[in-house]
């Protein structure tokens, strides 16, 4: 930090009680903190959000951050004794701060006990428009493709779709690739589009394997839309979605790829949500997709949970509250003959509530005739959480799974 931001945070913290807001009294329970941030000088507007509840939570655009140029700085109320999380944006999560590795950092906190915190933001992130231009700049292995604003005909929005090609798949025009779709493509590949800063890793994973002796895939990723839940969901949009993949996205890959077609050579991955699709297109679609990797996959979804989160889906008076994978299982769900599934979850933040459907679904597996090892996998990885990180971290596992033969899976 230089010696002028140094000396305007002094004057921020030591003159900050003398201002109209400090002044105000402070309510039994609470006390005020401040926040400074130096920031590039012309980023125009600067909001602070975070886990308070004045602040959202996590609202883009909660509080305009006092100051010009430079220099911006905030006081707020906050419980006493409480950690607060906390970002800085443009006003919307698409502008979100960057570190100095030019990717989105992890929340900043401020623990219980200290008042003042100041941090450096280096910029902020630009339009994903940007990035996708410079995608030489991304570090990508192989070569990435996008097609923009994909229309369909079963969904309200248009979305991105990424195509990844490993290394060596211009070099021999003869040669054809399985395929592996995967939910969630704005997190796949390029740390600087990445929501929260981290890829998993789908490039650097699969060219690890093809290096081990594993036959590299093709990759295809749709982008998520503001229509997540509703497409991700089986019991709501998933069917559309399966329609999308199935007669619009894979007709338009084989015509532009040298892809192999059929299920045992077409696979689809995702997380939370996107497990959920995964796990609907290999069990109600077997005759396209072959496999699936089911990642930290959100099974305990109800109506009751729906009811709560999703307060705009329209749910009948009295929800439910068993999960929606245990309501078909109960009304004779069957796995389809030569299915492939990946199951996982960690242990550590929403993750943590994954174990008990878990172990419903390998009861239903097993009692419905399937060898754990060869026909699926259920694995928990101690302490990984809901989040990219973890998931890049166990990607090569997935992969490998997915893309041996089911006879070298099987002692595993």
């Amino acid at each position: 930090m230089n010696r002028a931001f140094a000396a305007f945070l002094a004057l921020v913290f030591a003159s900050v009680c003398g201002s109209p807001a400090a002044d105000a009294p402070v309510p039994d329970g609470m006390e005020r903190v401040q926040i400074a941030a130096e920031v590039p000088a012309t980023a125009g507007k600067v909001y602070l959000t975070g886990s308070l509840d004045s602040l959202g939570p996590w609202k883009a655009d909660a509080l305009l951050m006092e100051g010009e140029g430079a220099e911006r700085h905030v006081s707020l109320l906050r419980p006493a004794g409480h950690d607060f999380e906390y970002k800085f944006t443009l006003g919307s999560w698409e502008h979100e701060g960057l570190g100095p590795s030019g990717t989105v950092m992890g929340n900043f906190v401020l623990p219980a006990g200290e008042t003042s915190a100041h941090q450096t933001i280096v910029d902020f992130k630009k339009d994903v428009r940007d990035y996708i231009a410079d995608v030489e700049h991304a570090g990508i292995i192989g070569h990435l493709d996008y097609w923009l604003d994909v229309e369909s005909a079963f969904l309200s929005e248009p979305r991105h779709v990424s195509i990844w090609t490993p290394p060596g798949y211009a070099d021999d025009p003869k040669k054809s690739y399985r395929v592996i779709y995967m939910s969630d493509g704005q997190n796949l590949f390029d740390p600087r589009i990445a929501n929260t800063g981290t890829d998993w890793g789908a490039d650097e994973a699969m060219a690890a394997l093809a290096e081990q002796g594993f036959e590299p895939a093709i990759i295809v990723s749709s982008w998520s839309t503001s229509k997540r839940f509703e497409e991700y969901s089986p019991w709501h949009q998933g069917e559309d979605y399966a329609r999308f993949l199935i007669e619009e996205l894979m007709p338009r890959v084989e015509a532009a790829y040298r892809v192999k077609t059929g299920p045992e050579n077409t696979i689809h991955v995702g997380s939370s949500m996107g497990g959920l699709i995964s796990f609907y297109l290999v069990t109600h679609h077997p005759d396209v997709f072959g496999a699936c990797g089911c990642v930290s996959t959100h099974f305990p979804l109800s109506e009751a949970v729906v009811k709560q989160v999703f307060p705009n889906i329209r749910i009948g008076p009295e929800p439910d509250d068993a999960p929606y994978l245990v309501r078909d299982i109960e009304a004779g769900l069957t796995p389809p003959a030569g299915a492939r599934y990946w199951f996982d979850y960690g242990t550590e933040g929403l993750d943590a509530e994954y174990g008990p459907t878990h172990e419903i679904l390998h009861e239903w597996l097993i009692a419905s005739g399937l060898t754990e090892g060869r026909d699926f996998v259920i694995r928990r990885y101690d302490g990984a959480t809901h989040n990219e990180a973890s998931w890049r971290a166990r990607l090569p596992d997935i992969f490998a799974f997915l893309l041996a033969p089911a006879t070298e899976t099987e002692t595993q």
